[in-house]
This record gives structure tokens, C-alpha cells and sequence, in this order.
């Protein structure tokens, strides 16, 4: 009788440390699944690393906010280059969703010196505005666990001046980045400016 119920209790704890390990997998697999290997790094204080080899992502485009046109005192005067990484594109051209993981990378690029009173200069092209020196990163991250608060995306300025830029950088105030991006923009993307490369046959 006795060897039965131990017989019995050990196929019981087998049957526990079996089921414990499936739902350590599940919930390493759920891990995995919502920070993949592409996505974003972040530092033991919970900072955001600056990414490498960014000039190698999907180029999205480039608006520009010029002085000249915005009664000489825009909030950022240059060119917004947007990367994003390849994996994040491809989710997206097939769901029209950001997956998890997306980094949005904004470089910021002054214009050429202008010769012209309205920031204007001259290329052989013909008269407009055209890129001059790197001055600035800022990054968006979707995280739907780690941003609640500001609708799953999380932004960083990793300085607004010549590269180096900062190693790692600290989420801003909802009030620096996302409450525009809230209140302007479609899955806190302005993806209407991209929409010639995001919708490219």
C-alpha cells in the first residue's frame, strides 16, 4: 500500500515538473516573441542603446521643416531621415501593422549654407534646399508592455548636434514627443510621409 502511494506521488511530482517546464518554455516563447533579436537594446539602467549600422535599414524618407518656411525659427530645421529596420518594413508590408520590436530612427541633416534670404542655395540641379552636415538622432520604439502610457511607443533623444551622439538615452516626457505624435499621427507613425516607399508594389 505504501509503495503504491509513493509509486503514485512520484508520478504526480513527474507530472508537475513536466507541466512547469512547458509553461517555462510558453512564457520564455512569449519573451522571445515580443523583444525579437532585431528589435531594440537596452541597458542594465533600462536606458535605450543607440543602434549600429542604421544607415544599412529601410530609408523611409525625408521631410523637411526649413527656417525660411516656418517664420525662421522651425523646431527642427533639417531634414528628418527616417530608417527603420528591414524585419520591421517587411511586417509591415504584409499586416499594415509595426510589429513589437519596430525602432523608427530619425537622423537629423542640416541644409547646405544658404546664399539666397530665404535659406535657399544653388546646385547645378537648380535652386532649393540640399543636405548638409549630420546634427541629431531621435528614436521611437514600439513597446506595448514598456510604454502603456503613451499608446505602446516609447521616444529618445540621443542629442540634437554633430555626431558622436550619446551611447544611450532615457525616454522623454510624454509631453516632448508622444502627446504630438497622439495627437497628429496613425499607430504613433507619421506613415502618410512614407507612404510612397510603405505602399511600393
Amino acid at each position: 500500500m505504501i509503495k503504491t502511494r509513493l509509486i503514485i506521488l512520484s508520478l504526480i511530482a513527474i507530472a508537475l515538473l513536466a507541466s512547469l517546464g512547458i509553461m517555462a518554455g510558453c512564457a520564455y516563447k512569449a519573451r522571445a516573441q515580443s523583444t525579437p533579436s532585431w528589435g531594440p537594446k537596452w541597458a542594465a539602467t533600462g536606458e535605450l542603446e543607440l543602434p549600429q549600422d542604421y544607415h544599412t535599414w529601410v530609408f523611409l524618407g525625408s521631410p523637411l521643416t526649413p527656417n525660411a518656411l516656418n517664420g525662421g525659427n522651425a523646431p527642427f530645421p533639417e531634414y528628418h531621415n527616417v530608417y527603420v529596420q528591414p524585419q520591421a518594413f517587411a511586417a509591415y508590408r504584409k499586416s499594415g501593422q509595426w510589429p513589437e520590436g519596430t525602432i523608427m530612427f530619425k537622423e537629423l541633416q542640416l541644409t547646405q549654407p544658404a546664399t539666397n534670404p530665404d535659406g535657399s542655395s544653388v546646385e547645378p540641379s537648380g535652386r532649393g534646399f540640399f543636405p548638409g552636415a549630420r546634427n541629431g538622432v531621435d528614436i521611437s520604439v514600439k513597446d506595448s508592455k514598456r510604454f502603456q502610457d503613451t499608446q505602446g511607443w516609447g521616444f529618445f533623444n540621443f542629442g540634437h548636434h554633430a555626431p558622436p551622439y550619446a551611447k544611450t538615452a532615457a525616454a522623454q516626457p510624454a509631453a516632448a514627443c508622444a502627446a504630438c505624435h497622439i495627437a497628429n499621427a496613425t499607430d504613433m507613425v507619421f506613415s502618410k510621409f512614407y507612404a510612397p516607399i510603405l505602399n511600393a508594389k
